[in-house]
C-alpha cells in the first residue's frame, strides 16, 4: 500500500487564519516573534535531515514552514504514514521530498492568486531542482562553518543547523539552474494548473524546444506567469454585455474571443458571400456574431455538447469558391443543412487558424468523453475544467515564445488522447478516476475543505481552481464544487496510479510508433520510376511464386503439372482442404522462426534496388499520362461489365437472359443434389485441365465462344444531368 500525501491540522490554521503565501515566505526567522506566533510557526533554527542533500534539504525546510511544521516533525509524519516500500533506503530521500513538496503544494493551491507570486514560482521550481538531486550522496550536503570563537557556546543542534533557506537558496540556484523532464513530469502535474499529468510531457517539449531538453527558470517563470495572465483573460473576457449579448448557460464558461480587432476579422463564408464578425467559444458551444452597422448582429449558436455527429476540419478558401488559402476551418454536423467555414486571415502562416482547429476540436472530445463514460455532476465539471485548463495552458505556451507550438493538440487532454497509441486506455483511466472521485450534488453540501485530503489523498480540483479561484463558474456552483472533493488522481509516494501507468505505457508505444515512423521516412523516394524500381524488387518473391503456379497451370513440365493436379485431387478426395490454410499458415509461422533463429539479432540486410535510369519532366509527365489512361481504361471496363450485368438482369436481351436463367437452375440442382466434396473436385480438376495439350483446343473455342455472347450483350443507357443552378452558393 503507498503512502498518499495528508495535510488537514495545519489546512485548518491555513484557512482559518490571517497567514497567506506572501507571510509564509517573508518571515524568514522567529526571532521577535510573540509566544502565540512562535507556537504556530517553526523555529529559526532548521536542523539537517541527514539523508536528504542540501539543496532538498532547503526545500523540505520551506515545505515545512509552509505546513508550519519542524523538519524533523514533517520527517516524523512521513516515517508514520509511510509504508516500508516508501522507505526503502534507496529511495528514501526522494520519497521524503515528495511528500513534503506534495503536502506543501496542496495547500499553496488553495491560496487565491497563487500563480502570481514569483516566491511561489521560484520554490516550484527549486522543488523539480532537488527531486534530480535528493539523496546525501546525489550532492554534497553545504553547511555553514562556524567562527571559532563562538563554537564553544553554541549548543549541539545550532552546530548542525543551516543558513537560513533565503541566504542559501540563491548558492542553490546558481549550481543547478535547469531541470529535466523527470523531475518536471513529476512535480509539475501537482499543481492542476500548470501541467496535467496526460500532457505534462509534451508541455515540457514545448517549453524546452530551443533549450537543449533542460527547463531554465526564466523560461517557467514566464510560462507561469502567462498562465496566469491567459487563465485572468477568460474571467476578463467575460463581461455582463457578452454574456447576455451570446445569452450563456448557467454553467457555461467561455474560453476564448476573435475578430473583435477590426485589422482581424473572422470571416464566415456563406456561398459566395463572405461576413465579418466576433467569434466566441466556449465550453459548450461556437458563437458567431456577424458584424452590423452599430453592434453586432444577432449570435449564431453551433451546439457542441450535443451529440450530432461533429465534424471539424481544416479547409480551402478563396474568393468566387477557389481553394486557395489554408486559412480556414469548417465545422458540420447533423444539425446544419450546409457546412460552417471560418475563416481566419493572416498575412503570414496559418497559426490563428490552427489555434482554433485545436481548441474547438478538444470541446468537442470533451463532451463526447463525458457521453461515452456517462458523467454527470462533479465528474463532469472536471472534465469541462480540464479541458479549459488546458486551453489556458496553451495560450500561454504561445504567449510565452509568441509563436504557436507545431502540434498544439499535443498540449490538449483529450486531442492527445485521441490520437496516442492506447489514448483509450488513458482516457478509460482518467474516467475511471472521475467517477470514484465525484460526489452527487446531495454529497456535496456535506463535504468540507478538509476532505481534499482526508485519506491520506492529495486531489487535483481543476473545477475549484476555475471556479473558485478565477470566478469562471457561478457562486453556487462554485461553492458545491470547492466542497466536494473532486479527484482526477491520487499522487502515490512510491507507486505509480493506474493512470500513470496506462500514461507510461501509451508513451512506450509512442516511441515505437515513432521510431517506426523514422523508419518510413528514411525510405521515403521521389519519382514514378524509382518507386516502381522499389516496388518491383520487393515483389520478387510474390512474382517467382506466381511464375511457378503459371507454368503449372500452363502444363510447360508435364511432370510437375502431373504430380500437382494428383497431390491436389487426394487432399481433396481425402477432406483435407479445411486443413490446407491452417498447414500453410503453420509453415509460415516457422519459415518466419527459422529466419530469426538464422539472423541470430544481425542487422537485417538492405534491400538492393537498381537504379532506375533518369527521367526528364517531360518523360516523367508522359509516364504519368500513360498511368493515367490505363487507369481510366480499367474504370470504362468495370462500367461496362456492371451496365452489362444490369442490362441481364432486367432482360435488355431476353434470348441472353433465358440462358442465364438456365445455368443459375442448373447449377442450383447440381449444388443440391451433389456432395460438396465431389463437387470442388470436378472443379479442381476441370479448371486445372483447361491448358492440357489434349484440352487446349476445346478450352479455346469455348472461351471465344463466351466472349462472342458477352459481346452480344447490349448495355443499359447512360444519360448525364446537368447540375442544378443555385443562386445562393454558385
Amino acid at each position: 500500500m503507498a503512502v498518499l500525501t495528508r495535510g488537514k491540522s495545519f489546512l485548518d490554521s491555513l484557512i482559518t487564519g490571517d497567514t497567506t503565501l506572501k507571510n509564509i515566505f517573508s518571515s524568514k526567522s522567529g526571532v521577535g516573534d510573540t509566544p502565540h506566533e512562535h507556537e504556530c510557526s517553526p523555529s529559526d533554527t532548521r536542523k539537517w535531515i541527514k539523508e536528504l542533500s542540501a539543496l532538498a534539504n532547503v526545500v523540505v525546510g520551506h515545505c515545512a514552514r509552509i505546513l508550519l511544521l519542524h523538519p524533523e516533525e514533517l520527517q516524523r509524519h512521513f516515517e508514520e504514514e509511510a509504508p516500508a516500500s516508501a522507505k526503502d533506503p534507496s529511495k528514501y530521500a526522494l520519497h521524503l521530498l515528495e511528500y513534503s513538496c506534495f503536502r506543501a503544494l496542496s495547500v499553496q493551491a488553495q491560496v487565491t492568486d497563487h500563480l502570481s507570486d514569483k516566491e511561489f514560482r521560484r520554490l516550484t521550481f527549486d522543488m523539480m531542482l532537488a527531486w534530480e538531486t535528493p539523496g546525501a550522496a546525489d550532492k554534497p550536503v553545504l553547511k555553514c562553518e562556524p567562527e571559532t570563537s563562538t563554537k564553544e557556546s553554541r549548543s549541539e543542534d545550532e552546530e548542525d543547523s543551516a543558513l537560513f533557506y533565503s541566504d542559501l537558496m540563491s548558492l542553490m540556484v546558481d549550481v543547478e539552474s535547469t531541470v529535466g523532464l523527470n523531475a518536471f513530469a513529476r512535480i509539475a502535474p501537482a499543481l492542476h494548473t500548470v501541467a496535467d499529468s496526460i500532457t505534462v510531457h509534451s508541455q515540457f517539449d514545448a517549453l524546452t524546444a530551443n533549450t537543449g531538453g533542460r527547463l531554465p527558470f526564466p523560461i517557467f517563470d514566464k510560462y507561469v506567469a502567462e498562465l496566469d495572465k491567459s487563465i485572468k483573460a477568460m474571467k476578463n473576457q467575460a463581461t455582463p454585455a457578452l454574456v447576455k449579448a451570446l445569452q450563456l448557460g448557467k454553467n457555461e464558461k467561455l474560453i476564448d474571443t476573435d475578430g473583435t480587432a477590426t485589422t482581424q476579422p473572422v470571416l464566415q463564408h456563406v456561398g459566395v458571400s463572405t461576413w465579418p464578425g466576433r467569434l466566441t467559444l466556449t465550453d459548450h458551444a461556437i458563437y458567431f456574431e456577424a458584424t452590423g452597422v452599430v453592434s453586432y448582429d444577432k449570435p449564431k449558436k453551433f451546439d457542441l455538447s450535443a451529440d450530432l455527429k461533429h465534424i471539424v476540419k481544416p479547409v480551402l478558401t478563396g474568393p468566387w469558391g477557389a481553394r486557395l488559402f489554408d486559412k480556414a476551418v469548417m465545422y458540420k454536423s447533423s444539425a446544419l443543412v450546409d457546412p460552417v467555414v471560418l475563416e481566419f486571415p493572416e498575412l503570414k502562416g496559418r497559426s490563428r487558424r490552427d489555434y482554433w482547429l485545436a481548441i474547438i476540436r478538444e470541446v468537442m472530445l470533451v463532451h463526447q468523453f463525458i457521453r461515452t463514460y456517462q458523467l454527470e455532476g462533479v465528474g463532469k465539471a472536471e472534465a469541462l475544467a480540464k479541458a479549459v485548463l488546458g486551453i489556458a495552458r496553451l495560450r500561454a505556451t504561445k504567449e510565452t515564445f509568441h509563436v504557436l507550438p507545431p502540434r498544439p493538440e499535443s498540449l490538449l487532454t483529450y486531442s492527445l488522447g485521441a490520437e496516442m497509441p492506447g489514448g483509450d486506455f488513458i482516457l478509460a483511466e482518467l474516467a475511471n478516476s472521475l467517477c470514484s472521485s465525484g460526489r452527487g450534488e446531495g454529497q456535496a453540501s456535506v463535504v468540507s475543505v478538509l476532505d481534499k485530503y482526508q485519506d491520506n489523498k492529495i486531489h487535483a480540483i481543476s473545477a475549484a481552481a476555475i471556479g473558485d479561484n478565477f470566478r469562471l463558474l457561478t457562486p453556487k456552483g462554485a461553492e458545491k464544487i470547492k466542497e466536494a472533493p473532486v479527484s482526477v488522481g491520487e499522487i502515490l509516494i512510491g507507486e505509480t496510479t493506474p493512470l500513470e501507468k496506462a500514461i507510461l505505457q501509451s508513451r512506450d508505444n509512442n516511441k515505437k510508433v515513432l521510431e517506426a515512423q523514422a523508419t518510413i521516412e528514411g525510405v521515403k523516394v521521389d519519382g514514378i520510376g524509382t518507386n516502381s524500381a522499389v516496388l518491383q524488387e520487393l515483389v520478387i518473391p510474390l512474382t517467382a511464386v506466381m511464375t511457378w503456379l503459371q507454368s503449372i497451370y500452363l502444363w510447360e513440365e508435364p511432370l510437375k503439372s502431373i504430380t500437382f493436379c494428383v497431390i491436389g485431387c487426394y487432399i481433396i478426395f481425402n477432406g483435407w482442404v479445411a486443413y490446407w490454410l491452417p498447414l500453410s499458415l503453420l509453415l509460415m509461422a516457422a519459415y518466419m522462426a527459422y529466419v530469426r533463429r538464422m539472423r541470430d539479432e544481425a542487422p537485417i540486410k538492405e534491400v538492393l534496388v537498381p537504379s532506375p535510369p533518369n527521367q526528364s519532366t517531360v518523360e516523367q509527365l508522359i509516364a504519368l499520362q500513360q498511368a493515367l489512361t490505363q487507369l481510366e481504361a480499367l474504370i470504362q471496363a468495370g462500367n461496362i461489365f456492371l451496365l452489362k450485368t444490369r442490362a441481364l438482369v432486367l432482360s435488355a436481351l431476353p434470348e441472353a437472359t433465358n440462358q442465364v436463367i438456365a445455368i443459375l437452375v442448373g447449377v442450383a440442382a447440381v449444388l443440391l443434389i451433389f456432395p460438396t466434396r465431389w463437387l470442388i473436385l470436378a472443379t479442381f480438376v476441370n479448371v486445372f485441365t483447361l491448358e492440357m495439350p489434349t484440352r487446349a483446343e476445346s478450352t479455346r473455342r469455348f472461351t471465344r465462344r463466351i466472349n462472342e455472347w458477352w459481346y452480344s450483350i447490349p448495355v443499359v443507357p447512360v444519360r448525364f444531368l446537368k447540375p442544378e443552378s443555385d443562386n445562393g452558393s454558385k
